[in-house]
């Protein structure tokens, strides 16, 4: 574990009842209904968990969400639509930014696209030899990533229904891919303990973030600044500086022009740094992620102290 970047975490560990849906629930057309009675304790630290996808679709008997979070009051949450399919595991999902989409990464090594409005499978991606555990649909082009068990990263265009390229590099499970909502990257996050910055346009990898030693089980971009946020079974959560990255990096050309100083690069970790190591899990970290507008991150590991806030501070 890396001493030198340690700091203390402001964690709030709020102490909130999670639901287990049910498995026998196979309805796509009556909702199920879960309760939770939300204490003044809990007003500050709420993880709401809304399974409602567009209330335009909900019955006029299903009541809308409503919270407020300065009293007791009742949360409803309903469960609109459930999919099945064969495979017994579902490893990963992303929501299409404006199509009524969900992706679905499946053990079995099959990408599923849905329809969730029409509760209809619109397409299927099968090229992964083995599991397939991270998947994301790109902002606005007609793209996804997907990472899996077969140490490759693959970016399809899903209207010509085909792979376009495969990124090679990580030498173990891959857990989680994500674009940056700007430019043309992805990062992804590995059971051989890095993280790594690709550029999907020049096919290349420009950055690989060393520092964890145990798997890390996601990394993903922060919504405006330039950081990555990452979670280990280390236990920890590391925040990661990519601006010097994003400095270097103003086009598509100047990553091919600076492959070469890349190459001596990738693990001197000039072009990313860690900012900050956060420790408080007594387990390993399964997921941590930014909040979209605030400075906060939430983490989520197997010590069952489900979820854990930290505060960002400059």
């Amino acid at each position: 574990m890396d001493k030198k970047a340690k700091v203390k975490s402001s964690f709030v560990s709020p102490q909130i009842k999670t639901h287990r849906l049910a498995p026998e629930i196979r309805s796509t057309t009556h909702p199920k209904h879960f309760h939770k009675t939300i204490d003044r304790k809990e007003k500050e630290t709420l993880i709401r968990y809304l399974f409602i996808l567009d209330s335009s679709k909900c019955s006029s008997r299903a009541p809308s969400i409503s919270i407020d979070i300065t009293g007791s009051q009742e949360l409803v949450v309903e469960m609109l639509t459930k999919f099945e399919t064969k495979s017994n595991r579902v490893k990963g999902l992303s929501f299409h930014s404006k199509r009524p989409w969900i992706l679905a990464s499946l053990h079995s090594g099959v990408i599923q696209l849905w329809d969730y409005r029409m509760g209809t499978l619109i397409d299927r991606f099968d090229e992964h030899d083995g599991p397939v555990r991270g998947v994301h649909f790109h902002k606005s082009q007609p793209l996804f990533v997907s990472g899996g068990d077969d140490y490759k990263i693959k970016v399809w265009n899903y209207k010509l229904h085909r792979c376009l390229f495969t990124l090679l590099g990580h030498l173990d499970y891959i857990r989680t891919v994500q674009f940056h909502h700007e430019y043309p990257w992805i990062v992804s996050a590995s059971d051989d303990q890095t993280i790594r910055i690709w550029n999907w346009q020049s096919r290349t990898c420009i950055s690989v973030l060393t520092g964890h030693n145990h798997y890390v089980m996601c990394a993903s971009f922060h919504p405006k600044e330039d950081l990555v946020v990452s979670a280990s079974l280390d236990q920890t959560v590391r925040v990661w500086d990519i601006g010097a990255l994003r400095k270097k990096t103003v086009s598509p050309a100047d990553d091919i022009m600076r492959l070469s100083q890349m190459n001596s690069d990738l693990f001197g970790g000039v072009d990313a740094v860690v900012k900050y190591v956060l420790e408080g899990h007594d387990r390993g970290v399964n997921w941590a992620s930014f909040h979209p507008t605030l400075p906060l991150i939430v983490s989520g590991a197997d010590d069952r102290q489900i979820p854990r806030l930290g505060k960002l501070t400059h």
